[in-house]
């Protein structure tokens, strides 16, 4: 739904300005369509129904994996490709991956979103329909801005969407906010951000020379800079900043490398998330083994570290996979909320 668009409509029919917080509250619910708002007048339904699309977005293709994970691919009204991801976990967790842009223009080679023409960023509508799609599937309860896009490079609408994702059942201390390192949009984050939204560095390799390699904004943004940017948002909101590093076997999975990166981050202010390599071609995933053994030496210098479950394998739920396959699997053409 296209809220400003929805505001002036309202306003020029000369409704009151709570009608549009009604219409919010019924959407955020998980309402199918503006027939199910029964406390509107009917004909202020008709007419919203034909003058506001309910979805800024399409659905295109739908997976479901055998762990209960769902995929979506979206289109845009102008046909830029959308993926979002919803994770349902046996502790009851509902999880969402939002994208943030069509495409990425910053082409991280592990990446498959980084092997896709760049679209265009996602208006903050745009945005929260990926999240209205799965919350009338189900109730939702985190959010990770971490699928197609570099947040930081559209912070404006992604900061505009994540601050209504309460309404949704997600807090602000349940979202999370990723970035590569982009460090104009980082720097924003830190100086203006009031809410207690987390923060996630995808980091991935603990030098220089070998992140430049496999993400080509470190030529631009060095690890330095980068960490020492988190460390100042860790160390003025006292919450410890996420590391995201994907293992790649015989890349970045060394135990030299973990203790590199032991060294780097210290034991205070971050928490490492070791992400199994779900293939996009390029690389391949680190063995269990490999991972034990980089986590083993993280622990060991009492770094926090987990080790994230993987999710979606069998519906090809890595960022951009979806998108960037040849045939999807199914077809439909119902509205994306």
């Amino acid at each position: 739904m296209d809220l400003a668009l929805l505001e002036r409509t309202l306003h020029e029919r000369g409704e009151p300005a709570f009608r549009a917080r009604q219409v919010w509250e019924w959407t955020a619910r998980g309402a199918p369509g503006y027939a199910a708002m029964t406390n509107l007048p009917l004909p202020l339904r008709d007419e919203l129904a034909a003058a506001v699309p309910f979805s800024t977005l399409s659905v295109e293709t739908e997976r479901e994996a055998r762990d209960g994970t769902v995929k979506t691919l979206f289109r845009t009204g102008d046909g830029h490709p959308v993926e979002a991801v919803l994770m349902r976990y046996r502790d009851g967790r509902r999880s969402l991956c939002l994208s943030s842009q069509s495409g990425c223009p910053l082409t991280c080679t592990f990446c498959a979103t980084g092997t896709m023409a760049f679209g265009r960023n996602l208006s903050a509508s745009e945005i929260l329909v990926q999240a209205l799609h799965f919350r009338r599937l189900t109730e939702v309860d985190h959010a990770v801005f971490m699928g197609m896009g570099e947040p930081m490079l559209n912070l404006d609408e992604v900061l505009a969407a994540a601050r209504r994702l309460p309404d949704l059942g997600i807090t602000h201390r349940r979202t999370t906010i990723s970035t590569v390192g982009w460090l104009p949009g980082l720097r924003r984050f830190v100086d203006e951000v009031d809410e207690p939204i987390r923060l996630a560095l995808s980091l991935h390799a603990p030098d220089d020379g070998l992140r430049s390699r496999i993400m080509p904004v470190n030529e631009r943004y060095p690890i330095a800079d980068v960490v020492a940017e988190c460390l100042r948002h860790a160390q003025t909101t006292r919450r410890r900043v996420f590391v995201e590093y994907v293992m790649l076997a015989g890349v970045n999975d060394a135990p030299e490398q973990a203790r590199a990166l032991a060294a780097l981050l210290g034991r205070d202010h971050f928490k490492v998330n070791l992400i199994p390599y779900n293939p996009t071609g390029l690389y391949e995933g680190s063995s269990r083994d490999r991972i034990a053994a980089f986590r083993h030496e993280l622990e060991r210098a009492r770094v926090p570290v987990t080790v994230r479950l993987t999710r979606g394998r069998d519906i090809e739920a890595a960022c951009g996979q979806l998108a960037a396959a040849p045939k999807p699997h199914r077809h439909t053409a119902v509205p994306a909320g």
